[in-house]
């Protein structure tokens, strides 16, 4: 399991899924300024051109005209400004999503693994993940510029028989997030999405046939058959999404592997097995990051003291509570606050 301050220092080299190394993640140096230019004059010759981005970015300026993220009128998608880099790692939680950037570059970081996207790759959450992120090219001239897809499984899977009709191919891995390039096609479907968010009524009888064929074609590119798992009900992907689902609705109880295994029909070594590869991190790792991080939000924001965050959270130890929170954020829980609200920082809900 990923802390923040490993986050800070975790290298590794990423690889795109043709299995063609791209780009080496890795945390900026904190000594010196990371260079913050618009990545639209030194585009990837295997990404989305130059002109098709701006047009894309100036949509998503329009439509988030300050730091922040801003739901569009079409439910279940977003457009993102961030106007500087981040220098500490920001906790939120995210998926099943699609993500793509107009301008600038994003880290995220989920277990040990950390994957850079920039315009000339796309971002997905097959399920419900607890991440560490930081923007890494980013200004107030050339701001980090995004946009988000909720995906709907459901959707998915419809669309995937169609892409599919002879069965979906047997995705590589079945791990829950992974980066892909951002060809033409999705840019531009996405670019024609934003565009028809200034027409009410285009965008109320359209907007759903737009995302439709966004969500075509991501399913027809190298990752297709991997964005396919996520609305198949038997896949190794869906099934851990359930049991998320289900673990964030008990976090704060005394559960075992067992009954989380047993809450989606499986044997204890082989939902141990598929969970970890999915998410990263094994079942209780996972409850444990979701228990640390609401309490630091008790903590934070309801000003709840250290005792009754560990007992809300479902600790049974405020000894060990301190212990573990401290490992994981790096200072004691008191100490990691003082300095969140001296700092002005506000960390995501971390159970919403």
């Amino acid at each position: 399991m990923l802390t923040p301050r490993q986050a800070r220092d975790r290298t590794r080299r990423v690889r795109d899924d043709d299995g063609r190394e791209f780009r080496r993640g890795r945390r900026p140096d904190r000594s010196a300024p990371i260079a913050t230019g618009t990545s639209l004059n030194d585009i990837s010759l295997a990404g989305p051109g130059a002109l098709v981005l701006r047009r894309l970015a100036n949509l998503v300026a329009r439509y988030a005209p300050h730091d922040g993220v801003f739901p569009l009128r079409l439910p279940g998608t977003y457009a993102i400004r961030r106007s500087r880099i981040t220098t500490e790692p920001t906790y939120s939680t995210a998926g099943p999503a699609l993500c793509v950037v107009a301008q600038g570059a994003k880290v995220v970081m989920l277990g040990r693994e950390v994957l850079e996207y920039d315009p000339a790759h796309v971002l997905v959450f097959a399920v419900d993940l607890p991440i560490w992120s930081q923007v890494t090219r980013a200004s107030r001239k050339d701001p980090y510029l995004g946009f988000m897809l909720d995906l709907d499984p459901a959707r998915v899977a419809e669309l995937a028989v169609r892409v599919y009709p002879r069965g979906v191919p047997k995705a590589p891995d079945n791990r829950g997030l992974y980066v892909g390039r951002a060809t033409d096609g999705i840019v531009d479907a996405v670019t024609r999405l934003l565009d028809l968010m200034a027409q009410a009524e285009d965008a109320d009888l359209l907007g759903s046939l737009m995302v439709d064929e966004i969500l075509i074609r991501l399913l027809r590119t190298p990752i297709g058959p991997r964005v396919a798992q996520i609305g198949q009900p038997k896949s190794g992907v869906q099934r851990v999404a359930e049991a998320v689902s289900w673990i964030r609705a008990h976090f704060a109880q005394p559960v075992t592997v067992e009954e989380m295994a047993a809450s989606v029909h499986m044997s204890a070594s082989s939902f141990h097995q598929r969970f970890k590869a999915v998410t990263s991190m094994s079942p209780l790792q996972y409850q444990k990051v979701l228990r640390l991080h609401e309490a630091r939000r008790l903590m934070l924001f309801q000003k709840m003291d250290t005792s009754d965050a560990c007992h809300r959270v479902g600790y049974l130890s405020a000894s060990q509570f301190s212990r573990e929170y401290g490992r994981f954020f790096g200072s004691a829980p008191t100490k990691d606050i003082a300095r969140l609200r001296e700092e002005g920082l506000a960390p995501r809900d971390a159970a919403r």
